[in-house]
């Protein structure tokens, strides 16, 4: 499987150790590749292993859009079945390696212009999560409900005015959205470092990056340069954020729409792993019982078993393809964080606004 195509560009991620299942490997190398190729714009995420089972050496490819290797099980059962499996610890990304995205974002955008920007979100959400973990999957979903409508672009933390119903207040927010008092924390914080330096569009995306590290141990690098949109609609709420209720078909011209592919679909769906839903605008339900806190592959197992809280959770397995994609994230779920960690880098240069788009906002709630 080739990872590599003319013009394609590489970030590479090492890896500390990974869990296959229940064959057990004496591990030499693994390497993370995220690859854009340049002729579809597209960012792919590669992964390569590099194994020793007994006295054989053993390399193979898994590719986010092909999840196995169809030559790999047969080898897996050359491998000494007598030594203990390796799990997935972390994931490191070399320090070296930037990430290459289309939109012209680039990881660590405030170096040189607010240098304690991502620490200070991070120590924000830290601490908030300290005293409600729920508030990390609030985060998460507010990334992807913000990046959902009109961009990855803060629109989703604009207040509602007299004249105009804002994104927070439409129904598929409202109540259920949460989060945005840490946002204002850190938002507070940066301003008195560095005045309308930092985006909320950017810090809404490290917000969510350092919920998915605190609660799953997710580990991924957020490219920067968003600018703040003016414009907050309810009723473009209504129409662009996936209902709960949705059938697959709907699903998936939803994610496609905004250019995300179906395995990044599946992939996302996974932070349906914590948090809760609202069942009345009163009554919360966890959304995965066993570990409500914890950002992994339990989701997946727990559709396997068509036990989905929402209809659309449940739809993944109405074709070949998708049931194929929770049954890979359920066995394997090293490499289903690696690949939630890439699609919501994806996720997050959705129509971004960069340059002298937009605006940097001195309040997350209201325009300049």
């Amino acid at each position: 499987m080739t990872l590599m195509s003319a013009g394609s560009r590489i970030a590479s991620h090492h890896i500390t150790g990974v869990s296959l299942g229940s064959h057990k490997f004496s591990p030499t190398r693994y390497t993370v590749s995220r690859v854009r190729h340049a002729s579809r714009g597209s960012p792919t995420l590669g992964f390569r292993f590099l194994w020793k089972c007994s006295s054989d050496r053993l390399a193979f490819s898994v590719d986010s859009t092909v999840q196995s290797d169809s030559r790999s099980g047969s080898q897996f059962d050359k491998c000494n079945t007598s030594r203990p499996h390796l799990v997935l610890v972390s994931v490191i990304e070399s320090r070296e390696a930037m990430m290459v995205v289309s939109s012209g974002l680039t990881v660590d955008f405030y170096k040189e212009t607010c240098p304690s920007a991502e620490d200070v979100i991070r120590e924000t959400v830290n601490k908030a999560l300290q005293k409600d973990a729920g508030l990390g999957a609030g985060l998460i979903r507010m990334h992807f409900h913000d990046c959902f409508v009109r961009g990855c672009d803060a629109s989703v933390l604009l207040d509602s005015t007299h004249a105009n119903t804002a994104e927070k207040d439409s129904p598929p927010n409202n109540p259920s959205l949460r989060g945005f008092e840490v946002i204002d924390e850190a938002k507070r914080m940066i301003e008195s470092k560095c005045p309308q330096t930092v985006s909320c569009a950017d810090i809404i995306a490290f917000a969510a990056r350092d919920s998915a590290l605190k609660l799953g141990n997710i580990s991924y690098s957020v490219p920067a340069g968003r600018r703040d949109g003016t414009v907050s609609s309810s009723a473009e709420a209504v129409v662009n954020i996936p209902s709960p209720s949705f059938n697959l078909t709907q699903l998936q011209d939803s994610f496609t729409s905004k250019g995300l592919s179906i395995d990044d679909m599946v992939t996302l769906s996974g932070a349906h792993s914590i948090g809760r839903a609202h069942t009345s605008n009163t009554s919360t339900v966890p959304m995965e019982p066993a570990t409500p806190n914890t950002l992994d592959n339990l989701y997946y197992k727990q559709v396997m078993d068509h036990k989905g809280l929402f209809g659309s959770d449940n739809e993944l397995l109405s074709s070949s393809v998708t049931a194929k994609l929770v049954s890979d994230n359920a066995k394997f779920g090293a490499v289903w964080a690696a690949k939630f960690g890439s699609a919501m880098v994806r996720m997050g240069n959705i129509g971004v606004l960069t340059g002298e788009e937009g605006e940097i906002r001195e309040n997350c709630r209201v325009v300049n």
